[in-house]
């Protein structure tokens, strides 16, 4: 039995109390609920990254078509965190027409197909993105002023093959030296040799193995790049540069990497200009991956017990026992002795961590 009067009518006490005309002002921290759920962006373009300058992104939106445009545009703050690079092909939204003063927005990045990466030296874990999306390396190195760098370049071949891109090599200047002594260290690999001097620059032979390809010449500074680049793209204008007499060093010329269309008779492709180096750490590589670059001597390592280091102290090694035996030419050699300075270098690396 309850202590109430149902005849007692208890909300007319309390009409003097009646709130629900009070509009509270909501927290302007705490009103919505925060969520990671991103818009799904469906309208978005994709485009090709042309370059970048100061945090602002040079896109190219519908390549190939009669409405191709480039625009600019800047990335949005979810991919603050995310690298974007010359060669990726990137999800646009805003506005896209590509009119003077415009600005869109990149809000996304398709699946890479290839990442090329180098670090400051081999004991820094921090990569450098150079490139995305190449399938080939056109590496460019002088026959003399500077002289070449046949370890540099080996860097160079790792640093490629580890992204799965195919390595080309240039060799520029060769009317001022004899280019065959240096080549010879490469011989037995699987790599296309062009040779270029002065008055007798093969554009049309280098040009028509870039056509259908992306492909992302690299270099030590002074070798020629820019200036085999602005010979295969005219308009280009990529600047040039001289070698300094005392040092035998290049200047940096180029200071950015940049995606710049090369066409012939048989058709287009994309040549990606990088800035000189004077070094290239694989510290991102995984030794395991390093024997590929050098093909001749893999087939040897074959043989070899499992979980052979290669060094030069590696016990029952395959190619240790082929050099001793005579089985390896002087080019073979030299490559081994590359591999092995690589290698060492891992395990040097390796040992400082676990200590």
């Amino acid at each position: 039995m309850s202590w109430l009067d149902p005849d007692d009518d208890l909300d007319d006490d309390f009409e003097e109390f009646d709130e629900s005309s009070i509009r509270a002002r909501p927290n302007p921290k705490a009103n919505r609920p925060r969520t990671k759920r991103r818009p799904a962006h469906e309208d978005a373009e994709v485009g090709r990254v042309l370059g970048v300058d100061r945090g602002r992104y040079s896109v190219m939106l519908d390549e190939g078509a009669d409405d191709e445009r480039i625009i600019t545009t800047t990335r949005a703050r979810e991919l603050r965190r995310t690298p974007i690079v010359t060669g990726d092909q990137v999800r646009v939204v805003g506005d896209t027409s590509g009119a003077d003063g415009t600005l869109a927005r990149i809000v996304g990045i398709t699946p890479r197909t290839s990442l090329l990466r180098r670090s400051a030296d081999d004991t820094d874990q921090v990569e450098r993105v150079i490139v995305a999306n190449a399938d080939q390396m056109l590496v460019v190195v002088a026959a003399a002023d500077p002289e070449p760098r046949p370890r540099l370049v080996d860097r160079y071949l790792v640093a490629a093959l580890d992204a799965g891109i195919r390595p080309l090599l240039v060799v520029t200047k060769t009317d001022l030296a004899d280019p065959a002594p240096f080549l010879a260290h490469f011989d037995g690999l699987d790599l296309q040799v062009f040779t270029s001097a002065q008055d007798e620059m093969p554009t049309d032979e280098i040009g028509d193995a870039l056509v259908g390809h992306s492909t992302v010449f690299v270099g030590h500074s002074g070798v020629g790049k820019s200036t085999l680049v602005n010979e295969l793209v005219p308009s280009a204008g990529r600047a040039t540069g001289h070698v300094n007499q005392v040092t035998g060093r290049g200047r940096h010329t180029s200071s950015s990497t940049v995606s710049l269309r090369y066409e012939n008779a048989h058709g287009t492709g994309w040549v990606i200009d990088t800035p000189g180096v004077r070094s290239f750490g694989l510290g991102h590589v995984d030794p395991a991956n390093i024997l590929a670059a050098f093909t001749e001597l893999a087939d040897i390592a074959e043989s070899c017990p499992r979980g052979c280091t290669h060094l030069a102290d590696a016990p029952d090694c395959a190619l240790i026992e082929a050099a001793q035996a005579g089985d390896l030419n002087a080019a073979e050699l030299a490559r081994l002795d590359s591999l092995q300075r690589l290698l060492q270098t891992f395990a040097d690396k390796q040992n400082s961590a676990d200590r």
